[in-house]
């Protein structure tokens, strides 16, 4: 880690594109501004690590979430059958959810 002093309104430069000053410093509290292309992120630590966890959660694929989901079999899509409108209509939502569950967790 690389630790420097710097006074109020003194720069650090981390590449050629992120600016870090020093805004204000009243008792044990430090105030930086932070200027950074809008490609990069900028959190706190806490909000990046929950970010993180968060996006770990959502990656992880449990088969039960599938449960309940008609598969098509192996060879391509289910056959449609003769049916109800509803029914045809419930197949489609739940095609449809699989789909997004399978995009989630890719």
């Amino acid at each position: 880690m690389l630790v420097l002093s710097r006074q109020r309104d003194e720069t650090i430069m981390i590449g050629d594109h992120i600016e870090v000053t020093v805004v204000d410093v009243r008792g044990d509290k430090v105030r930086l501004g932070i200027n950074a292309p809008t490609s990069v992120a900028v959190h706190r630590k806490e909000v990046y690590d929950a970010i993180k966890k968060e996006n770990e959660e959502a990656a992880r694929f449990d088969q039960r979430q599938l449960e309940g989901f008609p598969l098509p079999a192996a060879g391509g899509p289910a056959p449609r059958r003769g049916g109800s409108s509803a029914r045809k209509a419930a197949n489609t939502n739940r095609a449809s959810a699989l789909e997004a569950l399978r995009c989630r967790t890719a």
